[in-house]
């Protein structure tokens, strides 16, 4: 999947003459594995970090270009895409869920990238410049941990219109049930454990939207199959069970 937020940079000081190529590669922080701590609201170490996967370097799109090109635009790596599946060969960059990363920007004077690769590391010597920025350190999730970062993907993301459409009336928990498959009624009841990554309050929201669905839908069934009572006037009621007129006698019947 793509990476968001997308990183963008502005680039200064190059040959206005002279080609580049522009990339990015994204390095482990440390050699640590992470865990949210919903009470607390805070990343806590869980053990060791998983073995090192293979090398990835995206290259952006627009390389080789003039320095006057780069320098005169901002530089949007919003193609990238990450993924946790270690045989990929799509030309993602891999990464483990739940470790700390940092991305860096690499300008490569064209002469000196002959050895550039997606697949092998960035060359390193005189004319390859690397850059990297403390605020842009993240965690790899699978699942986002911040529903805030939640909200704003969905209030950024192109293709999720229905999400914002305030003409449905619709709270956006109800959205999120209707598209994802596992909050569909199943077999047994879910537990807050069936889904990591989801904090346990909204969990408790959604399963409170689903007991209101369910208690509409019986609702709705009770009133359509209530018995309709017609009465007619000018007949008797009938006369209860076992209880004959005195000039009636009840047919019977021979069975052999």
């Amino acid at each position: 999947m793509r990476m968001f937020p997308a990183m963008r940079v502005k680039i200064s000081g190059l040959d206005p003459h002279q080609q580049y190529y522009i990339a990015m590669d994204i390095v482990p922080v440390d050699n640590k594995r992470y865990r949210y701590v919903y009470h607390s609201s805070k990343w806590m170490v869980a053990g060791n970090a998983d073995s090192p996967v293979p090398p990835r370097v995206y290259i952006h799109p627009d390389s080789p270009a003039s320095g006057e090109t780069w320098m005169r635009q901002v530089i949007s790596f919003d193609k990238l895409k990450l993924t946790n599946n270690e045989l990929d060969d799509q030309g993602h960059i891999i990464l483990h869920s739940m470790h700390k990363y940092q991305p860096r920007v690499h300008v490569i004077r064209k002469d000196c990238g002959d050895d550039l690769s997606p697949i092998k590391p960035v060359p390193t010597g005189e004319g390859v410049k690397a850059f990297s920025f403390p605020e842009t350190v993240f965690t790899t999730v699978t699942a986002y941990q911040n529903q805030q970062i939640t909200r704003l993907k969905i209030d950024r993301n192109p293709f999720a219109k229905g999400f914002r459409d305030s003409g449905r009336n619709r709270m956006g928990l109800e959205a999120l049930v209707e598209s994802y498959a596992f909050w569909r009624p199943s077999l047994r009841t879910l537990t807050f454990e069936d889904i990591p990554g989801i904090p346990k309050q909204v969990f408790l929201e959604i399963l409170n939207i689903q007991k209101r669905r369910k208690q509409r839908k019986k609702d709705t069934c009770l009133a359509r199959c209530q018995p309709v009572t017609v009465e007619r006037t000018g007949l008797r009621s009938p006369k209860p069970r076992g209880q004959h007129r005195d000039h009636e006698q009840p047919e019977t019947v021979a069975r052999k």
